[in-house]
């Protein structure tokens, strides 16, 4: 019966273990991503760190009541594509209150996404290449920033950039977070250097909300993009990661709780909760121990990380603040260059042998991601609305036009 013993704290241990890897990498991956597309659309520092405490928060405590009742490495975490369609979209009209309207009516579409199937099934009936092209999109300017930061401020960026490199060859899960400490010992370093400094209040994490209000442009310039792009490479792909090690997440309260949670933390400037995707295989694969029936644990710790990281959110938001220019943004576009990549190759993934279809749906996929890497606003609207129509609109057209070109031939 002793030697029991070992093999049972291991078999809980290595479980733990891999939550908190995979709360520790989602995290340090993308909270950048976030901060800079909450202070995009009107947030204030403590406002965007606001809503990175609130996400934290709801998250984790949503990730440990869907894993405890289900009893499977159900892991969450907030939306980085939507994050970055958020830094793409700028100021709204109505400034900060109205983006978390926006957040709001967000959540209110994936609890009916819930409640009616008619709605996911909806979402999944548009074309994968014109999803992923408005994505990709949307994360190219970030993807840019790098590039810019290095003309500029070389010698604050190229030291991130040349960590990411390393740990990309050594262990590519650490290279984000890897640059992520690279950039903060160069803030550190500057802030030396300047002589600047900050009051240890302005480290404590604080919720300040506001009163959301709904306005048009912004329903249909974030929330509806936003809701697209969280269901399409979130929500729909998490489910598939999932599958892919044996599990069948139950949709209906997954949705309703993620909802409810993005609801209760828009006031506070939280944009999007949702299944995890890439991270969610730390927590449901072998990484997370042989018996796939108590990996529900790591989702547990997962979590219960969460809620402990969520109270560095002041902290992170005020160094943020501190850094020297296009250091973030640095750190913010290596982290979703990953995503541009499978977004680009989903947008311009081959349909079939037919030539002139494929043509049609390439030409399609491009118009839409040149519209939404524009930035456009056309009557208050942001680009990613545009350039979802655009796109639908494009495809229609050119394939209906194959389709006519088939029947002339017969």
């Amino acid at each position: 019966m002793l030697d029991t013993l070992p093999a049972q704290r291991s078999s809980t241990s290595t479980p733990v273990i891999a939550g908190i890897v995979c709360a520790l990498v989602g995290f340090t991956s993308s909270f950048a991503v976030v901060l800079t597309g909450l202070r995009a659309v009107g947030a204030t520092p403590a406002q965007a760190g606001s809503g990175l405490l609130a996400i934290s928060l709801l998250q984790g405590v949503s990730a440990i009541v869907l894993a405890r009742r289900y009893r499977i490495p159900i892991t969450l975490a907030w939306s980085t594509p939507g994050a970055a369609l958020l830094a793409g979209a700028g100021a709204v009209s109505g400034g900060w209150a109205a983006a978390t309207g926006a957040f709001v009516l967000t959540g209110l579409l994936v609890i009916a996404s819930g409640l009616w199937s008619g709605l996911a099934d909806l979402i999944s009936r548009i074309p994968g290449t014109i999803a992923q092209a408005m994505l990709a999109g949307v994360l190219l300017p970030l993807c840019l920033e790098p590039v810019h930061a290095v003309a500029i401020h070389p010698w604050d960026v190229l030291p991130v950039i040349l960590v990411w490199l390393v740990l990309l060859r050594v262990s590519a899960r650490w290279a984000v977070p890897g640059a992520f400490v690279a950039a903060a010992v160069v803030i550190a370093i500057e802030l030396a250097r300047t002589g600047t400094t900050f009051t240890s209040s302005s480290l404590l994490p604080v919720v300040s909300p506001v009163v959301p209000q709904l306005s048009l442009q912004a329903a249909l310039g974030i929330a509806l993009p936003l809701f697209i792009v969280t269901m399409a490479s979130q929500n729909i792909t998490g489910v598939a990661v999932m599958r892919s090690f044996g599990y069948s997440v139950p949709w209906r309260p997954v949705m309703l709780v993620t909802g409810a949670g993005t609801v209760i933390g828009a006031p506070a400037g939280g944009h999007a909760i949702n299944l995890a995707a890439i991270s969610a295989a730390l927590a449901a694969g072998p990484d997370a121990g042989p018996d796939t029936s108590r990996r529900w644990i790591a989702a547990v710790s997962s979590g219960a990380a969460y809620l402990v990281l969520g109270l560095s959110s002041a902290a992170l938001a005020t160094f943020v603040t501190l850094a020297p220019s296009g250091v973030v943004e640095t750190v913010a576009g290596l982290a979703l260059l990953g995503a541009l990549g499978g977004a680009l190759k989903g947008a311009l993934a081959r349909t079939g042998a037919d030539g002139a279809r494929q043509s049609a749906e390439t030409t399609a996929a491009v118009l839409t991601l040149v519209v939404a890497a524009s930035g456009t606003t056309v009557g208050g609207i942001e680009s990613a609305f545009w350039a979802l129509l655009i796109g639908l609109v494009a495809r229609w057209w050119l394939l209906r036009g194959v389709s006519a070109v088939r029947d002339d031939t017969h």
